[in-house]
């Protein structure tokens, strides 16, 4: 009953005002959306499959069937979006103003087509600093260098993605920008002994914390744009609070990412690419994690952690018409396992991939407010194998070292048709 009465204060007309005594007014914008897709097998996803990471394994059957090469098609609306754009009177030389996002992805299968907060923040605004305090994108997506995928995943899990609740300070020197931001999380979290939730960073008492640089020049005059940006991401686990043998514990896992992209732009074309580096990067919807790699002592279960990490790489061309649009994207993640030996629990998202890869082709065509978006695209995991017959029987033994690397895969593909259907307001 509340959130239906937090959703009909939201969209009621009182809210839509603007006042020109006191500065302040309310916008709304955003846009309707649905998605037609086709599947060629199963897929590692969110949101019956609106929301696609990667390819499932072969799963064999007792005649040898593969039981995931089966095909799927769905229609869905649940990315139809509102955003309001608040403007408040200055504080000052201060400039105020707000933002507030919501979709229909709701926050877990059983909620899909709830409605559900992306983006809710404050910015205070001075003539070279500003202040943003709320839930926004993570630094780690660079909001002006990231894929023009018509797919809702935007290049994950080569791309991170990931929304959280943050103070960011953000400093200009000209075409030079610095952003110092410390994280919690609430939709986007790490995962742990006790499956994914966002109490590992909780119970650290330290926020994460991202720094990052970044230049972008602009012609007006013909409308080239150049960007290049360098991130570092450091983050602190508690993953358990009382042992298996029921002592107290808070031994800490950490994670370190770096990020780097650019952007160029002109009237015609548009080409960006983005690199990134890192350990843990559960939360930020990519491969990687964390193990267990000693046991400090066994009699009480205290044990340490290292990252298992990864790297992954992508780059996106469009053309700009403002009428028709060709895409082309190219993604790559590699799983670069610990390094230190792995001797217990591995808390991680593709422990038995090797390597992704994906190519998606797309072309977009607006005609006013309504936008018709077909796309392709194929993405392809490299699976870990089974070692065959080891004393006459058959084991599940996987091609993994100690160290959480795949020594021995075999690709998984899934082919991908989208048709995305907007209107904007």
């Amino acid at each position: 009953m509340i959130k239906k009465i937090l959703f009909f204060l939201l969209l009621s007309p009182i809210f839509v005002f603007s006042q020109e005594n006191n500065n302040f007014g309310i916008k709304f914008h955003g846009f309707v959306k649905s998605d037609l897709l086709f599947d060629s097998r199963q897929t590692v996803d969110a949101r019956e499959g609106h929301f696609l990471l990667f390819p499932k394994n072969v799963s064999l059957d007792p005649d040898g069937e593969d039981i995931n090469a089966k095909s799927s098609f769905n229609m869905l609306s649940i990315q139809t979006r509102l955003k309001g754009f608040i403007t408040g009177p200055d504080i000052g030389k201060i400039k105020t103003s707000a933002y507030i996002e919501g979709e229909f992805f709701g926050m877990m299968n059983s909620d899909i087509n709830g409605f559900r907060l992306r983006h809710a923040f404050i910015k205070l605004k001075w003539e070279t600093a500003s202040i943003l305090v709320g839930q926004y994108w993570h630094p780690m997506f660079a909001t002006k260098c990231y894929p023009g995928t018509v797919s809702f995943n935007t290049g994950a899990p080569f791309q991170p993605f990931s929304r959280n609740p943050q103070i960011r300070l953000t400093k200009s020197f000209g075409n030079f920008n610095l952003f110092l931001t410390a994280l919690s999380q609430v939709d986007f979290v790490s995962t742990g002994p006790d499956g994914a939730s966002a109490k590992y960073l909780r119970n650290s008492t330290v926020p994460a914390v991202n720094f990052k640089v970044e230049y972008n020049y602009k012609n007006a005059d013909n409308s080239n744009e150049f960007l290049i940006g360098l991130s570092i991401n450091y983050k602190t686990l508690v993953p358990r609070l009382q042992t298996d043998n029921g002592y107290a514990t808070s031994q800490t896992t950490y994670s370190t990412a770096f990020s780097g992209y650019a952007k160029f732009k002109t009237k015609a074309i548009t080409i960006k690419a983005y690199g990134f580096y890192g350990g843990d990067a559960y939360n930020l919807l990519m491969l990687g994690g964390y193990a267990v790699t000693k046991l400090a002592d066994p009699a009480k279960d205290y044990v340490e952690y290292s990252c298992i990490r990864n790297s992954s790489y992508w780059i996106d061309f469009q053309t700009n018409g403002k009428e028709l649009a060709w895409g082309l994207f190219g993604g790559y993640s590699k799983n670069l396992g610990s390094s230190n030996e792995i001797v217990g629990n591995a808390y991680t998202r593709g422990a038995d991939i090797d390597f992704l890869y994906r190519v998606s082709t797309r072309l977009i065509w607006n005609i006013q407010k309504f936008r018709l978006a077909p796309e392709l695209e194929y993405t392809a995991a490299a699976y870990a194998t089974n070692m065959g017959l080891i004393g006459g029987r058959t084991t599940e033994i996987l091609n993994i070292d100690k160290y959480g690397k795949v020594t021995e895969s075999e690709l998984v593909g899934n082919f991908r048709v989208l048709i995305g259907f907007y209107y904007f307001f």
